[in-house]
């Protein structure tokens, strides 16, 4: 019972609501609205992203929302994925909305002649798709309909397949250790229904088996759950209840190399066809997000909380002095609101506490003459009183050693 409590004070979508961070709309089942506040977290998310595939040798793109139905058949999806497909007509031609953004990353490979020099060739995308779910199966940010999926897709020689996989396996670790997840990894092999050949899937299975026994992870076997193009590495994080939400996955596919004619030239002139590395971290920035603030329990790290402090001015004579302390923290990118309503200074802490406001920054006739401010941390209580330039080196230290 005290688990199911725990579970309901920790549910992201009440707490998406009452922090103002996401809501949804009939006039779109299962695709989310994202409010201001939940605009910031989901930036500075995606902030982290970018940056840590630029330092990792990535290079972003973005591809269409919507292909021709072509595309889809030869990628196989058409056979293979499309009762959870959307679809429009065009001038009379028919397109599919992508439910992955793979092919797009493989037109782009192809739109030039490559050379063996180039791979590895990684590129990254926060690529918008969208898949037809159940209505029943709904849930908040955790099962939608419309998500942004932080896939990557690497263009690599054989010879360069278990370094690769390597690389990978270090930056999802790093990632899933700025959040302070612990993780549990599956390998899951071929399904009932997929496409080429068993040899060419038995090759597959076995490098990303030996990367794993190589790197000592403890991982399990998950039969018959790989991707109808391929076997596939799954990571599942363990949030602050103990439960279990698959994001990650690394995908070695030898089939759609094949299917689109991907190909470089090696060194003797000759084209050699490349192998196609998916790769996901977050999954989904949306169910990244469902699963941060039910581990969070709303409660974010000062560098992720939408609003970083409150000032509280005691009355409105307070209020213009408060106003220059605002252009002075937001000057240094800290996120700031001032509470300039003429209530009780407690109530002000209070609802500013109920809003997971990591600190309230007061501000009286004491304050106002010393150019200082009364520093209150929502877990820690009082701090006592600090100059202005203080408080921002403060803030900006920690912003900066947990983000």
């Amino acid at each position: 019972m005290s688990k199911q409590v725990e579970a309901e004070r920790r549910n992201h979508r009440r707490l998406g609501q009452e922090l103002e961070l996401f809501t949804s709309m009939e006039e779109a089942p299962g695709m989310p609205f994202f409010l201001p506040n939940g605009m910031i977290i989901r930036n500075e998310l995606e902030n982290l992203w970018r940056k840590k595939h630029q330092t990792a040798g990535y290079q972003e793109i973005k591809t269409p929302v919507m292909l021709k139905q072509e595309l889809w058949e030869q990628s196989g999806h058409w056979n293979h994925y499309h009762e959870n497909m959307y679809f429009s007509n065009v001038d009379n031609q028919n397109y599919a909305i992508k439910p992955m953004n793979c092919p797009g990353a493989i037109l782009i490979f192809n739109s030039k002649r490559r050379s063996y020099r180039e791979l590895p060739i990684r590129y990254a995308e926060l690529g918008l798709v969208h898949r037809h779910e159940l209505s029943g199966s709904l849930n908040g940010l955790l099962r939608v309909r419309s998500f942004t999926q932080d896939d990557a897709h690497l263009f690599v020689r054989v010879d360069q397949i278990e370094s690769e996989l390597e690389r990978i396996l270090v930056l999802i670790d790093e990632f899933y250790s700025y959040f302070g997840f612990e993780y549990r990894v599956e390998l899951s092999t071929r399904p009932e229904e997929y496409m080429g050949s068993v040899e060419i899937w038995d090759m597959a299975e076995l490098a990303l088996e030996s990367v794993l026994n190589m790197k000592k992870v403890n991982y399990q076997i998950n039969a018959g759950d790989g991707a109808f193009y391929g076997p596939k590495i799954d990571f599942h994080i363990l949030d602050s209840l103990g439960r279990n939400w698959q994001c990650g996955t690394v995908q070695l596919d030898f089939q759609m190399p094949e299917k689109f004619n991907c190909a470089y030239v090696d060194e003797d002139n000759k084209l050699q066809q490349p192998v196609m590395i998916h790769r996901a971290i977050l999954g989904s920035v949306e169910r990244f997000m469902a699963i941060l603030i039910e581990h969070f329990a709303g409660d974010f790290p000062l560098w992720l909380a939408p609003v970083q402090a409150k000032i509280i001015p005691i009355s409105d004579a307070h209020a213009a002095f408060a106003n220059e302390v605002r252009s002075h923290f937001e000057s240094a990118g800290i996120r700031v609101e001032v509470d300039y309503r003429t209530e009780k200074m407690g109530l002000k802490i209070r609802e500013a506490e109920k809003q997971k406001i990591p600190y309230m920054l007061v501000i009286g006739d004491k304050e106002m003459e010393n150019q200082s401010l009364a520093l209150r941390q929502r877990k820690q209580g009082n701090l006592g009183s600090m100059s202005i330039q203080d408080t921002i080196k403060r803030f900006v230290k920690e912003i900066h050693h947990l983000s």
